[in-house]
């Protein structure tokens, strides 16, 4: 067996986020101690805390051991008490800051349904059968950093620019066929190209990129018929690709259909390598802060936890040890172990520590 020494930066940020990264380090922990890593912590500060603490959401320390770390785990950022929008800085914007600073231009979010989950979704068990994608949203684009204006105090307009570059489209279409074609080869790419010229772009690149695999079976959907299909026949995507502001809006749609944003993780990808030349990657739950049930141990640390399956596998190289995290979650809720965002009649309702332990148990006795 190869052990592994890796820096894993923890941004725990605000609100719930605290709560589920201690989780997601408390089973990196037991994956060490069962396989013999060697895993470093060190948590940085991020958000809204950052802002109260150092007057900035994104300090230039916490930059600087990101770029030096094999990965990173974030929880969330935000709460009401940074929510004024004329303050001169938000926690939002860290966020955005730390994706552009270590180029993380592709944000992967699977959506798989855990069998013993489908009576958590308010859709109908038939619709979610089977339900097993992956979406890809361009992360460093788009309407979230082109040109804008702000209306201010007096003003009665503004506007938003939601500019796309040739290069910028190429990599992500990419990287979600390369994706796709090491799962079931469907790839659907998401654009508004009916409206907007960037859109049109999108695919036009999209199409030009995607002849270099005719392997794929191809579709390019139209963002709001999107929406509509993921709804109505969600088994039948695969790899969806889409550019920031569209890819934003679907991934949380698409949520629901495992019943819980509490239960969805996030990798995002960029070409920054790390020590053991993979990919550095900032690895999150999908959630935001959810600043009503912070500090009361109820959130759901699972989206969390399986982050930690992402950051194994993708900035790591640790299949098989992403794979016992997966079993070992799969085992608690087969045992009919919920927490109250996913719980159904007949349920073991826990708290957030609880859950981490269970699954941390579970990991090191299978």
């Amino acid at each position: 067996m190869l052990l592994l020494n890796a820096t894993i930066v923890v941004l725990a940020g605000d609100g719930i986020g605290p709560e589920v990264t201690a989780e997601g380090r408390k089973i990196l922990l037991s994956v060490s101690r069962k396989f013999g890593h060697s895993f470093t912590f060190d948590e940085q500060l991020m958000g809204g805390r950052a802002i109260d603490e150092r007057d900035t959401s994104l300090p230039d320390e916490t930059v600087a051991a990101c770029k030096k770390a094999d990965a990173v785990l974030l929880g969330a950022v935000g709460g009401p008490q940074w929510d004024n929008p004329n303050a001169k800085d938000r926690p939002e914007r860290g966020l955005l800051g730390i994706r552009k600073a270590l180029n993380l231009f592709a944000n992967l979010r699977p959506v798989k349904l855990h069998p013993q989950l489908i009576g958590a979704s308010t859709l109908k068990e038939e619709v979610l059968q089977g339900v097993d994608m992956l979406v890809i949203r361009e992360l460093t684009g788009g309407i979230y950093f082109g040109a804008r204006q702000e209306a201010g105090d007096a003003g009665f307009d503004a506007y938003d620019t939601m500019y796309y570059s040739r290069p910028e489209i190429e990599r992500v279409v990419r990287l979600a066929a390369d994706a796709a074609r090491r799962r079931n080869k469907k790839l659907v790419s998401v654009d508004k190209a009916n409206v907007l010229a960037s859109s049109r772009l999108w695919r036009r690149v999209a199409t030009d990129v995607l002849a270099d695999y005719p392997d794929l079976t191809v579709e390019h959907v139209l963002v709001d018929a999107m929406a509509m299909h993921l709804i109505r026949r969600p088994a039948s995507f695969d790899v969806i690709v889409a550019e920031n502001l569209f890819g934003d809006i679907l991934t949380d749609e698409a949520a629901m259909l495992a019943g819980s944003m509490g239960m969805l993780p996030s990798a995002s990808l960029g070409d920054l390598m790390n020590q053991h030349n993979l990919p550095l990657g900032l690895y999150e739950p999908i959630h935001g802060s959810a600043p009503d049930i912070a500090g009361q141990s109820i959130a759901n640390p699972l989206a969390a936890i399986l982050s930690t399956v992402l950051l194994l596998r993708h900035s790591l190289g640790l299949e098989k040890e992403a794979a016992a995290i997966e079993a070992a979650v799969d085992a608690v809720l087969s045992e009919g172990v919920r927490t109250r965002d996913i719980a159904d009649t007949g349920a073991e309702v826990v708290g957030t520590a609880v859950m981490g332990d269970l699954v941390a148990e579970k990991l090191a006795n299978n």
